[in-house]
């Protein structure tokens, strides 16, 4: 599957309603989670797409030998069971063995039981997270009632490059859409550096004039170390349209097509950014 633009179409509108599920994980308990995770997810309004954690049903945990599924295991299958009975997108990162590897996953999973992933690309060296897990090498930019989402996890956001917009290969049209619409982080981003999270994820949103989801966990891991959450949505001009401050919490919210290309039209710098490919 070539996973550098792949899209899933489901129809066109105008509006995408989001909702994020800001949790404290057990740690490296995948029962537990999964439970607590599936009644927020029943408590939600309607909304359309569900975002959760990185490494949702285990936490950050470098014990990938143990702890480790298949494709076919119970974390993705209860994806896809949470997302047809919800009728409702689902997305966050899982711990997947594949080909005798281990990635740090993001699912994408639709209420159709198909399903997209991405391997996390920048893995976090400082908790020797690229001794235990394989890197990605290719982005994943899923299609959802015509809005474009890059689908990126925690470290990444680091890295600018990698998500910067930039045209598609085969694109030559200097006029041509922007590459997608929202950039979604699932994360286990520690307190500690709280602010460089908030600071980064606005200037993600800002640089690729889009919408930015930020979606962290909170409470502490089974290495001690503390998370406030912080996730975020934010909009095309950088501003916070849901900050979720410590504590475990969910919020749902529409995001307007309308104000996005309002935004890009009336500020169109994107089309004098430098021209580039990541290969």
């Amino acid at each position: 599957m070539n996973l550098y633009n792949h899209k899933f179409v489901i129809c066109l509108m105008t509006s995408l309603t989001v909702s994020i599920i800001q949790a404290d994980l057990s740690w490296e308990n995948k029962e537990a989670n999964l439970q607590m995770l599936e009644e927020k997810i029943k408590s939600l309004p309607f909304t359309e797409l569900v975002v959760l954690p990185e490494m949702f049903s285990t936490g950050f945990s470098m014990s990938p030998e143990i702890l480790a599924e298949t494709m076919d295991g119970d974390t993705v299958q209860w994806m896809k069971r949470v997302a047809t009975e919800k009728k409702i997108i689902l997305t966050g990162s899982i711990i997947i063995e594949d080909g005798g590897s281990y990635f740090n996953r993001l699912i994408w999973m639709l209420p159709t039981g198909q399903s997209g992933y991405y391997d996390k690309r920048h893995l976090f060296g400082y908790a020797q997270e690229n001794n235990h897990y394989t890197p990605g090498s290719k982005r994943l930019i899923a299609s959802v009632k015509g809005w474009k989402i890059n689908l990126l996890v925690c470290y990444d956001l680091r890295f600018p490059i990698w998500s910067r917009q930039t045209n598609h290969p085969s694109n030559e049209d200097e006029n041509a859409a922007p590459e997608y619409d929202v950039l979604i982080y699932v994360a286990n981003w520690p307190e500690r550096r709280a602010h460089a999270w908030r600071t980064l994820l606005q200037a993600r949103a800002i640089e690729n004039q889009c919408y930015v989801i930020g979606v962290n966990r909170v409470g502490f891991d089974g290495n001690n170390i503390q998370h406030r959450g912080d996730s975020m949505i934010i909009d095309p001009l950088g501003e916070a349209l849901v900050h979720l401050d410590n504590g475990v919490s969910c919020q749902t919210i529409r995001l307007e097509r309308e104000k996005l290309d309002e935004v890009r039209a009336k500020l169109p710098f994107l089309k004098d950014g430098d021209k580039f490919l990541i290969l």
